[in-house]
Parts: structure tokens; C-alpha cells; sequence
């Protein structure tokens, strides 16, 4: 049998040599001095070596147990080197279908369609707040309690709107993986209702008729780039979120029609959404063409070719006409929605419809099965006359009268 002076005092010589130990155990001393540690075995009638580690990192001590090892798996009639190798198989398939590997193709598949700050915080969600907790556990083997306390950390740290969204990215990575064939259930879909209520943030926006007529003149009045233009003439009409705007898709609008049909995974609560357009936006659309309409987007980005422009150009285009953050009338990308809203619920029109244009989640199941009817050509009215009552007050009419239109019942 060997002793550990007799491995450490072997030297290399001019070609490979073995000092055996017991039972098949044996040491190679190769002619760059490694030193390898091997177990000769039969198994089927076949002679088969299993590698053993390599000295001092395997010690003499090591080797002979690794050998017991395998000796015991010969006992039950099982060849050591094949159990390895499936071992090696799961660990491999374990880490191919683990949480980070299936979370960051979700995040590649993403970050194309997504704003440059969408893509910040996104990434700092899943690197900061996810992975450190679920980045190593096979998909398959995550569950629901486990994803909430992962969440709860993040609440208890006051972030209750970023344990919103990051719920929301474990809700479609989940998805992902079960679109991929690597899931069959996705836990994160019971944790509906488990988080702290996030609170509602007012964001700034202009409802009284003479603020908005000036608005819209400082808006016309802007001088920036031809789509950025259009953009900012095209926002109070359509009243999108700035993102589902900024990516707006040439292949998506069938002018002819007076129609733009967002598909479901570009919109918040991922439901495909049709914006009727109104004659003015038609013409603003039509003199875009002519500066994009070879291009995929509407709206492209001023430096990154082939990307759409941020969501944020919007907004930074109102900060350049004075209505910024500290005007007296301040104003936001988001508030032309909550201009809309007010000023369209003020002049009669149905809630229901109003809320369906703007793209929000029903949670009544009688008005989801109105909303769902889409109820267009009402919807087309109401947006016809909401293009027209801006247009007067652009024009500086003071508009009193309502404008409501019958519905069918």
C-alpha cells in the first residue's frame, strides 16, 4: 500500500508509470509531475478506469474513500463511471432549467421592446431583488411561499411599488418558462392580492379648457424633429401610456380604416387594444409617413438605429415648451390620460367606454363583458368629438355645451 511520502517523493520520469495502492487503487505520475488518481474495475466483462481526482487536492485518504465509493456502487451491480456521468446529466439539466437561466432569456427576449429607464430598473429587479434568492433553484422547484418571502424583503424595505413589479416579472418568467417547455405551473400567479396596496401616484396633468387650449398651442408651437413632432401632436389625441406610444409600429395602423391595432404584449395588461383615430390624427399620421413610413417604428430613436424613441421624449418635449415639473401648470407625458379621463367623464361619456380606451384593467365581470364587445363604433364617436372639442379649444373657443352621444343600449 502507499503512504503519502511515497506520492510526494515521486518524481516524472521519460513517460506515464502507476504506484499501486489496494484494491485496483492506483496513483499515475505523468511527465509534466501532475498526479492522477485511478481506480481499474470490470463491469459486463469490459475493464474500465474511473478517474479519482488529482493529488494533493485529493489526498491518499480521499482516493480510497472515492474508491470504497464506487466499490459499493460495483456491489449493486452498478457501473461507478455510467453513474457519474448521469449524475453530471442531472446537474447540467438542473442548471440549464434553473431560475437565473430561464429569468435572463425572458429579460434578452425583453429588453429590445423596452425604454432605456424600463431597462434599468428591470435589470436591477432581477440582479438585486431575485436572483440572489432564486437564481440557483431549478424552475420546477421554486414555490409560491418561497416567491413571497423573496418579495416580502423587498416590502419590508419600504419598496412596495418595485415588489409590485418585481411580482409582475416573476408572473412572466414563469410564463416563459412554461411557453418553453420547462414548467408546467406557475407559482407566482397566487400571489394576487398578497402585497401591500401601492400607493396611488397623481401624476400632473391639465383638465381646465382654457389651460388646455393653451397647451395645445405651445404644443404645436414646439421645434424639435419631424416624429418627435408628431408624437407630441399625436399624445393628447390618443391619450396612450408614453411607452405603448413611443413604440407604436408602423405594421400595427391601417389608415384608410381610421384604426390602430396595439397587439396584447405590447400593452400593460397584455390584451390586444384598438385605438379608433380620429380625421386629425390621420392627417398628423399621413405627413409622418412621409419622414418614417419606410422604417418599423413611427416614432425611431434619435441616435440608436432601429430602436423607437424613448418614452421619455414626451416628456422632456414638455419640460422645452414650460411645462415642466415646476411651471405653474405643470404637465406630464402620462397626464394627457388623466385629461381624457376627467374631461370626457365631465362631458357625459359612459365610464365604461372611457376606461376601455384607456387600456384599464376590469375587474367587474359585467363591465369586462361590455368592454370586451369592444364597442367600437361608439368608441369611434367619442374620440371623434374628443379630437374636435380640443381642436376649439386650440382655437381658443370656449366650449360649455356637452357633447355626449346616444349609445346603443
Amino acid at each position: 500500500m502507499l503512504t503519502d511520502i511515497q506520492i510526494r517523493k515521486a518524481k516524472p520520469q521519460g513517460k506515464p508509470y502507476k504506484l499501486a495502492d489496494s484494491h485496483q487503487l492506483f496513483i499515475l505520475v505523468n511527465t509534466n509531475g501532475s498526479k492522477l488518481w485511478r481506480f481499474d474495475y470490470s463491469f459486463d466483462g469490459k475493464r474500465k478506469t474511473l478517474a479519482l481526482g488529482s493529488y494533493p487536492i485529493a489526498s491518499l485518504s480521499d482516493a480510497r474513500t472515492r474508491r470504497d465509493e464506487a466499490r459499493q456502487l460495483l456491489a449493486q451491480g452498478v457501473d461507478p463511471a455510467a453513474q457519474r456521468k448521469a449524475a453530471r446529466a442531472a446537474k447540467d439539466e438542473q442548471a440549464a432549467n434553473s431560475f437565473e437561466v430561464i429569468a435572463r432569456e425572458w429579460f434578452e427576449k425583453q429588453a429590445p421592446s423596452w425604454a432605456d429607464t424600463t431597462l434599468i430598473h428591470a435589470r436591477k429587479r432581477l440582479e438585486s431583488d431575485l436572483l440572489p434568492d432564486l437564481g440557483k433553484k431549478p424552475i420546477t422547484a421554486i414555490t409560491t411561499r418561497e416567491l413571497l418571502e423573496t418579495l416580502n424583503k423587498i416590502v419590508q424595505r419600504g419598496a412596495t411599488d418595485t415588489a409590485s413589479r418585481a411580482r409582475s416579472d416573476l408572473t412572466r418568467i414563469f410564463r416563459h418558462a412554461i411557453l418553453t417547455g420547462r414548467a408546467e405551473y406557475n407559482p407566482a400567479s397566487q400571489l394576487v392580492g398578497a402585497l401591500p396596496t401601492v400607493p396611488v401616484k397623481h401624476r400632473a396633468t391639465i383638465v381646465e379648457p382654457k389651460d388646455v387650449g393653451d397647451l395645445l398651442r405651445a404644443i404645436d408651437s414646439y421645434q424639435g424633429l419631424p416624429y418627435v413632432q408628431a408624437a407630441f401632436r399625436l399624445a393628447p389625441l390618443v391619450f396612450l401610456r408614453p411607452i405603448e406610444l413611443a413604440q407604436a409600429e408602423w405594421s400595427e395602423f391601417d389608415l384608410d380604416v381610421g384604426e390602430w391595432r396595439i397587439p396584447g404584449e405590447r400593452m400593460k395588461m397584455n390584451s390586444r387594444h384598438i385605438v379608433p383615430l380620429s380625421t386629425q390624427a390621420v392627417v398628423i399620421l399621413r405627413e409622418l409617413y412621409l419622414f418614417t413610413g419606410n422604417q418599423k417604428y413611427l416614432f425611431p430613436h434619435a441616435r440608436n438605429k432601429g430602436q423607437h424613441m424613448s418614452r421619455e421624449t414626451i416628456r422632456a418635449a414638455l419640460v422645452r415648451i414650460g411645462y415642466g415639473p415646476n411651471s405653474s401648470t405643470p404637465m406630464t407625458a402620462h397626464g394627457f390620460r388623466g385629461m381624457a379621463s376627467t374631461l370626457l367623464h365631465e362631458q357625459g361619456w359612459p365610464s365604461d367606454m372611457i376606461e376601455r380606451q384607456l387600456a384599464h384593467a376590469e375587474r367587474n365581470k359585467v363591465k369586462a363583458a361590455y368592454n370586451h364587445a369592444e364597442h367600437l363604433p361608439e368608441r369611434r364617436r367619442m374620440m371623434q368629438a374628443w379630437a374636435d372639442y380640443l381642436e376649439r379649444l386650440k382655437n381658443g373657443a370656449v366650449v360649455v355645451i356637452s357633447f355626449r352621444q346616444k349609445t346603443a343600449s
